[in-house]
């Protein structure tokens, strides 16, 4: 027995020694961070650098809540089980509907996931407006000279916002290798997402990629200058009367902004997001992003995905829901959702540290049961 034990020490000390050569000499020094945090949580802005997304004047949504309303027995059992953490509705930009557990609050914040991928498309929006950025059909390589030759030269900013790249991404989350992974603990998101070969005709395939968001993201930064934190300010976070600063998680100080992944914020100030989305674009009846950029980042882009299906659930980072006419959300992949049903006026946000592994059409089982349950409020 205890040269059994030594073996295993020799054996578990030799793959440590193995994997720690590779990890240096490779340079992938980010396979140390993978390691030691196993895997992505909703509050990995403590380990991350992070840019603020600073406040003005303060707009406090106002609190109409409704002592009766409650959720389904259905709906609050698989919530439960998914180790929800804020559940919030706003309806006729009132809040009807506020609940929080695992000692989070209205003032906690939580990553985002992949919601910051709508956040990345209102700023490209935002930036099209401003004249920054000509329109969708700008070259990406016009910003990031990486993408100038090949059928790299051929990439739009349309197709990062279609997921259309055909770009080499690899978006696996269990591979430490991924370059999701790398990125996610990486201290160099510029090397990572521009090291893509473009594999495919841009704008003819749809394939989830958070490296084309990513691009977006650095795009963003050469039009205008500024951190991704700093335009989301100017454009989301004072004119929405943010109540608290946001976190823009970072690859390191003075680095560039988790664009696909990581913008942390509290459920009031994510449904303001929301609102933003539900008045069109519109705050308080001034345009944040054009009509025409609204509607585009809400309609099914019909790109062909991996099944040769056209793409019906998906806009300018924006999920659609086939089957709830003019429902459209943000989501995350713990389970972050910002929610809107406009022949409602509602908007719903969800928070947790898990999503259902039942699928409906593609959508988390949960994505259906809160829409249903937000027809009826």
């Amino acid at each position: 027995m205890r040269k059994f034990f030594r073996a295993l020490f020799a054996s578990i000390l030799l793959l440590i020694v193995c994997f720690s050569a590779y990890a240096l000499i490779s340079g992938k020094t980010y396979l140390f961070k993978a390691v030691y945090y196993n895997f992505a949580g909703i509050d990995d802005y403590k380990i991350f650098t992070n840019d603020t997304v600073r406040t003005a004047a303060a707009q406090p949504w106002k609190i109409a809540l409704q002592p009766g309303l409650k959720t389904p027995d259905t709906l609050a059992s698989m919530l439960a089980d998914l180790s929800t953490v804020a559940l919030l509705v706003v309806k006729n930009r009132e809040v009807i509907y506020e609940k929080y557990d695992d000692g989070y609050s209205d003032t906690s914040l939580s990553n985002s996931f992949s919601v910051a991928k709508s956040i990345t498309s209102l700023l490209v929006g935002a930036a099209i407006r401003d004249g920054l950025i000509r329109s969708e059909n700008d070259l990406v390589g016009n910003y990031l000279p990486e993408f100038s030759t090949g059928l790299a030269a051929q990439l739009r900013i349309r197709d990062l916002l279609t997921m259309s790249s055909g770009s080499d991404w690899d978006e696996s989350y269990a591979n430490p290798f991924s370059a999701t992974t790398q990125a996610y603990y990486g201290s160099d998101l510029r090397k990572t997402a521009s090291s893509v070969t473009i594999k495919k005709q841009p704008g003819t395939y749809f394939t989830y990629k958070s490296g084309d968001t990513e691009l977006l993201g650095l795009v963003l930064e050469k039009a205008t200058g500024r951190s991704l934190a700093s335009y989301a300010a100017e454009k989301l976070w004072r004119p929405l009367g943010a109540e608290r600063p946001a976190l823009w998680s970072t690859d390191r100080t003075g680095g560039s902004a988790k664009a696909y992944c990581c913008f942390n914020t509290n459920a009031r100030d994510f449904a303001r997001i929301g609102q933003l989305m539900l008045d069109s674009g519109r705050w308080n009846g001034t345009s944040i992003i054009d009509p025409a950029y609204f509607t585009a980042s809400v309609t099914p882009c019909m790109i062909p995905d991996e099944t040769g299906t056209p793409a019906n659930y998906y806009g300018y980072q924006w999920w659609i829901r086939p089957g709830y006419p003019g429902v459209f959300y943000a989501r995350g992949i713990m389970g972050q959702y910002i929610i809107m049903i406009p022949s409602r006026q509602i908007v719903l946000v969800r928070l947790g540290h898990k999503r259902s592994s039942k699928k409906i059409d593609g959508a988390p089982a949960e994505v259906d049961a809160l829409i249903n349950w937000g027809m009826t409020l």
